[in-house]
């Protein structure tokens, strides 16, 4: 299954931002046993690209798709690829991320809020559209985008919890990006995975409630 056909199947996303990840397999490992089996780790933690070459092979193997976040230059979306990353994810609009992803045929998520910015990152590839911060506008914001991109898949990021995540969905996202509320950083730190196993199992429960 691909990494696209896993999260429109799951319908979530674990952002993973944490100063220290004692064990990227595990806490891979840890998610996917809760039923979210996208993982992103970011540029934001300390030597992310060093746990994502330690744990890309282990975790493909096992059904997880692994990508990395907060790509901002084309430098670092090339040595993300290289270390195994299977997707990117951008805060914001970054044409040169996009270039390269597209170019090694790497699905990327270019991040955006306004429509001209939806229609912008469509045209420079985007796989799905993360719009953020998702938060500040609210599930119906996701409705009116689709009035005019209605074939566009949106990816809502920024203050999703089990209490709203479900409204997201219904507003029409391809899923939604699940943060600190499944992956503390604390309990990351910790190593702490039957939290997360628990926390991730709450959210994905909400999804269908």
């Amino acid at each position: 299954m691909s990494g696209l056909a896993v999260l429109r199947s799951d319908r979530v996303l674990s952002v993973v931002r944490a100063d220290d990840i004692p064990d990227a397999t595990d806490l891979c490992h840890a998610l996917a046993a809760g039923g979210i089996r996208t993982v992103e780790l970011t540029f934001t933690t300390p030597n992310v690209l060093d746990h994502v070459r330690s744990c890309a092979d282990a975790v493909s193997r096992s059904g997880v798709v692994l990508g990395v976040g907060t790509v901002q230059t084309a430098d670092q979306a090339t040595a993300a690829i290289d270390a195994g990353a299977q997707f990117l994810v951008t805060p914001g609009l970054r044409p040169e991320v996009a270039a390269v992803a597209v170019a090694n045929g790497v699905p990327v998520f270019l991040g955006a809020l306004t429509p001209t910015e939806v229609a912008t990152a469509v045209d420079l590839g985007s796989a799905a559209v993360k719009i953020f911060p998702a938060h500040s506008m609210g599930p119906k914001y996701l409705s009116d985008l689709h009035g005019p991109y209605p074939e566009v898949e949106l990816l809502p990021s920024g203050g999703i919890n089990p209490d709203n995540a479900r409204a997201y969905l219904d507003a029409g996202a391809l899923a939604v990006c699940a943060g600190t509320g499944v992956v503390p950083p604390a309990a990351v730190a910790a190593g702490n995975w039957e939290e997360i196993t628990a926390r991730a199992r709450t959210f994905v429960t909400a999804l269908t409630s």
